[in-house]
């Protein structure tokens, strides 16, 4: 009898010693969080990664545009932006002439770049040339191109 009092205590402390050992330490820091799948960085030698930088690319452009508002379509320029895989723009983008030093170099650094991403993952298009635009209108404060 006195055996078995003795074990009781004894398988009691073993179980109670085994729960707090396996008891995780609580962290309410964030940085100690596991990062969701959507932050991770991504293999930069991949195709996905490179399209996403060149989509933050042509994001940036668009968003240095779209903060002008067009009043007066003279003061509106136009250019064509990224490259097709057989050649020629993908597209034609409205910009402000104020802004030609900052916009124009971006926009050859995206077309650029489109065309290193073009060769790199031997991408294939259509090769359709898109209508060149005639000018550019202001509508609702924005630009818009006209084509004939």
């Amino acid at each position: 009898m006195k055996n078995l009092m003795l074990k009781i205590p004894a398988v009691v402390l073993f179980a109670i010693l085994t729960m707090l050992s396996c008891k995780s330490a609580q962290s309410n820091d964030p940085a100690d969080m596991p990062k969701d799948i959507s932050e991770r960085p991504a293999d930069e030698s991949s195709q996905k990664y490179d399209e996403a930088q060149l989509d933050k690319l042509k994001a940036s452009i668009e968003a240095m545009v779209a903060k002008e508002k067009c009043t007066n379509a003279a003061d509106w320029a136009f250019s064509p932006i990224g490259t097709k895989a057989c050649g020629g723009p993908v597209s034609y983008i409205a910009y402000p002439k104020k802004s030609d030093a900052t916009i124009l170099p971006k926009i050859e650094e995206y077309t650029q770049k489109m065309s290193e991403f073009n060769k790199k993952y031997s991408i294939t298009s259509d090769c359709m040339m898109p209508a060149e635009p005639s000018g550019v209108k202001c509508q609702a404060e924005k630009a818009v191109l006209i084509y004939p």
